[in-house]
C-alpha cells in the first residue's frame, strides 16, 4: 500500500484542529461531524485490529519518528502537528502524542435474539466505558443505550471502554420500545428487589437491564423485565457501583454456559 502524502500542520488556525478541538472537547460533537477522535495507540490498534481503517492519522512532531512505521500506513492520511499545537487536542493531563480520526460507524441494526446489555439513562462515561468492556470480554456483543445514556463514542468513553467499541454492535438513542422488541428474557438488577443472583439460575441468552447511577432501572423499562434480581453485599452497605455490578451479573451470565 502506497503510504500517504503526510502534511505538515504549524497554524493554531488551521481548519483541521479546530475540528479535532470540536471532537476531543464535546462528547456529542460527532454526531454532527461524523467522526470520531481516538487518543492514544492502544485505541488506535484496537480499531486497526478489527479492521478499522482510521481516516487520518495525527501525530506529535516529536512522536513522528516513534511511530511513523507503524501507523503512517495505517490510514487514509497522515499528519504531523507540532508538539504545542497538538497538547490544544487533548483534555488530558498528560496527553498522548498520537490521534486518529475515524469515520462514525453506521448506526447497528438490532439482533432481537442475541445477548444484550441495556444502557437505562446512564451518566458516567467512565461507568459506561467499564460496561463496554465487561460486555466484550463477557460475550454480550450488543448494547442498546437508551436516550439519556452518555455519548457512547465521546472521547471519554472511548478511553474507558479500551477498544471495546469495535468488537460490538452498538445503538444509541434507542426507546423502550426497542428494548420490548428483543426476543429473549429481560433481566433487571436492583439493590432491593428479586431472587438474589448466586441463588438465580440465569437464562441464555439474555439481555441485561442496568439503570441510572442514582435511580436505578425507569419504572417503565422494570415493567418489561422477566426477572429481577440483586446481589448480595454481606458486608451491610450497598456499594457497588454500576459498572461493579454490570461485571458481576455478565460474569454470572458467562458461568452458566453464555
Amino acid at each position: 500500500m502506497t503510504a500517504p502524502a503526510v502534511q505538515h500542520v504549524t497554524s493554531r488556525d488551521n481548519p483541521l484542529l479546530k475540528d479535532l478541538r470540536k471532537l476531543a472537547q464535546d462528547s456529542t460533537a460527532y454526531r454532527k461531524r461524523g467522526r470520531v477522535w481516538l487518543e492514544g495507540d492502544h485505541l488506535g490498534r484496537a480499531a486497526i485490529l478489527r479492521g478499522v481503517r482510521p481516516a487520518i492519522v495525527v501525530i506529535a512532531e516529536s512522536a513522528w519518528p516513534r511511530f511513523s512505521g507503524e501507523f503512517e500506513h495505517a490510514a487514509a492520511r497522515a499528519v504531523v502537528v507540532a508538539d504545542a499545537l497538538f497538547s490544544t487536542l487533548s483534555g488530558l493531563e498528560s496527553p498522548a502524542p498520537i490521534g486518529f480520526v475515524l469515520d462514525l460507524p453506521a448506526p447497528g441494526e438490532v439482533a432481537p435474539e442475541t445477548a444484550t446489555v441495556v444502557l437505562d439513562g446512564l451518566q458516567d462515561a467512565g461507568n459506561v466505558g467499564a460496561i463496554l468492556r465487561s460486555a466484550a470480554a463477557f460475550g454480550f456483543p450488543q448494547v442498546i443505550a437508551l436516550k439519556g445514556t452518555a455519548a457512547l463514542w465521546s472521547p471519554k468513553v472511548l478511553r474507558a471502554g479500551m477498544g471495546a467499541h469495535f468488537g460490538l454492535r452498538l445503538i444509541e438513542g434507542a426507546q423502550a420500545a426497542t428494548v420490548a422488541g428483543l426476543k429473549i428474557p429481560l433481566i433487571a438488577t436492583s439493590s432491593h428487589r428479586g431472587d438474589f443472583l448466586h441463588r438465580t439460575e440465569l437464562p441464555s441468552p439474555c439481555a441485561w437491564l442496568l439503570g441510572h447511577e442514582g435511580h436505578g432501572v425507569s419504572a417503565e423499562l422494570a415493567a418489561l423485565a422477566t426477572m429481577h434480581v440483586r446481589i448480595a453485599q454481606p458486608g451491610g452497605e450497598e456499594s457497588l457501583n454500576v459498572a461493579a455490578a454490570a461485571a458481576i451479573c455478565l460474569h454470572a451470565s458467562a458461568s452458566h454456559g453464555l
